[in-house]
């Protein structure tokens, strides 16, 4: 557990280390004010954020440290003109913890590779574990065991929170249903990995283009933009044709069981990946869902640092 990279790379029991502890820290924030002081946290952004940098910002100060915010757009680093290794080489020098919020994978990963000291991946084009983390830890608030329960993920498959939402639930017996139109499924590589982490946790995974079939009798319903930062406004026009049929309306949302939860890791936008009755409605939880990235980045920090 030195570095935060994917939760495919973590094992069940540490998962529920973390959300056992984000239990405790979001129960009693008073007991841990000072458990960091003296430490700080470099905070890399090369993509936009809102809930990132304010939960970790909020965070490192809560725990008794001090966060620094660094924009790569106007740094050495961001312009190519020092590599990640040499960077993160002095970084690991002067930091006690590094969190980065990236567009290639095989940044972090590099980062990860050359640091002394924690690296958390706060995403990448193919990894979201902190904010998959915090899911888990509001799902587990509003429905108790996490093991047997069903999400189904409607929407874009081929994205970072749908792939570390397969890893997550996999490793912990959740069964996952994705519902994606063709061209936009999960990677391959994710999925057969998933469907070895299900075998082993007794849970089951399913992927398909038919929303009902993905939501039917489902606990959770989860989806997210279809407008990513990366993409260009010239497709957007015809991603809104493509993912249409899979919005979270109150149709289809009413297929899923009585006391489904709705959840989106934000941000959204109403009269596109779900309905305003939907994500205003009563089985949204997506406010309790983003105040959780807060506590669950906090344990993640704590576990890391060895000091809880």
């Amino acid at each position: 557990m030195k570095h935060l990279i994917s939760l495919k790379d973590w094992s069940p029991e540490a998962i529920l280390e973390v959300l056992d502890l984000a239990v405790k820290v979001k129960a009693a924030p008073g007991q841990y004010a000072d458990v960091l002081k003296q430490k700080t946290l470099l905070m890399i952004f090369e993509k936009p954020s809102l809930r990132t940098r304010i939960s970790f910002e909020a965070g490192m100060t809560q725990l008794g440290g001090h966060a620094i915010y660094y924009d790569m757009s106007t740094s050495p680093m961001g312009g190519g003109k020092e590599t990640i290794e040499d960077s993160i080489k002095v970084i690991s020098r002067m930091c006690d913890m590094v969190m980065a919020r990236l567009f290639k994978h095989e940044d972090i990963l590099e980062m990860a590779k050359h640091a002394t000291v924690p690296v958390i991946n706060a995403l990448t084009n193919n990894s979201h574990p902190c904010q998959i983390l915090a899911d888990l830890l509001t799902i587990q608030e509003k429905k108790g065991d996490l093991k047997g329960l069903t999400l189904a993920y409607l929407g874009d498959g081929y994205n970072n929170v749908t792939h570390s939402l397969m890893y997550g639930c996999t490793k912990l017996g959740m069964n996952i249903r994705v519902g994606s139109p063709e061209g936009y499924m999960p990677a391959v590589e994710v999925t057969e990995q998933c469907a070895e982490f299900a075998k082993e946790s007794c849970s089951s995974m399913l992927i398909t283009d038919d929303p009902a079939e993905a939501v039917k009798g489902a606990d959770v319903v989860y989806t997210d933009s279809w407008m990513s930062y990366h993409i260009p406004k010239d497709e957007e026009a015809a991603r809104i044709e493509v993912f249409t049929p899979y919005q979270v309306n109150e149709a289809l949302m009413a297929q899923a069981a009585a006391d489904a939860i709705f959840m989106n890791c934000l941000p959204a936008l109403r009269g596109a990946e779900q309905s305003a009755g939907v994500i205003d409605g009563p089985q949204s939880v997506v406010f309790d869902e983003a105040e959780n990235r807060l506590h669950a980045q906090k344990a993640v920090m704590l576990k890391l640092f060895g000091v809880a």
